[in-house]
């Protein structure tokens, strides 16, 4: 697993190098072989914020945390992953045993995320990521995995491409386009 560790408005000490990576390694255990972790520590005014990105054969786990000391957001945004990581695992667990689905690693994808509109409402930010066919239940994990409050993909039954969304109430949308006149 490559962990890569950067700043910004930090310089990164070796300590911090040897504790994040430490810490941050404490998720391989759930993880089956990642292909890069991206640890990025920034400091602004007094605040540490730490966010880590796990990249998985196109699953992507992220976590954010922000405190007054570094090593702190650091162990707090492992134990957030941590946790993610378990809830999701078990989750995956349950439905693998409900339902065969062949290999669940490929036919997830990534979402990025999108920059909202400013009051001119003009596009300020275009992000590309591969559209893999997936089922509902993949979308609904790899959205909470993210974060995000929406996730677009190509939907596995219908090969359209769908919007999963979080509607206010906490349940979930899903926005299927209609071709035609």
């Amino acid at each position: 697993m490559e962990i890569n560790i950067r700043g910004k408005n930090i310089e990164v000490t070796e300590a911090l190098v040897d504790y994040a990576q430490r810490k941050v390694g404490k998720l391989t255990k759930y993880l089956n072989r990642p292909k890069e972790v991206q640890v990025v520590l920034t400091v602004i005014r007094n605040e540490h914020i730490v966010e880590v990105t796990v990249i998985l054969n196109g699953l992507i786990l992220r976590g954010e945390e922000s405190t007054g000391d570094m090593y702190a957001s650091i162990d707090m945004v492992v134990d957030k992953l941590e946790k993610q990581l378990v809830k999701y695992k078990t989750r995956l667990n349950k439905s693998l045993r409900q339902q065969s689905i062949r290999d669940l690693g490929e036919k997830l994808i990534p979402a990025e995320e999108r920059e909202e509109g400013t009051e001119e409402e003009r596009v300020v930010k275009t992000k590309q990521f591969p559209l893999k066919p997936m089922h509902l239940e993949e979308a609904i994990m790899q959205m909470n995995l993210l974060g995000h409050d929406f996730f677009v993909f190509a939907n596995a039954e219908t090969e359209t491409v769908n919007v999963l969304y979080r509607r206010k109430d906490g349940d979930y949308g899903l926005i299927v386009p209609e071709y035609g006149s």
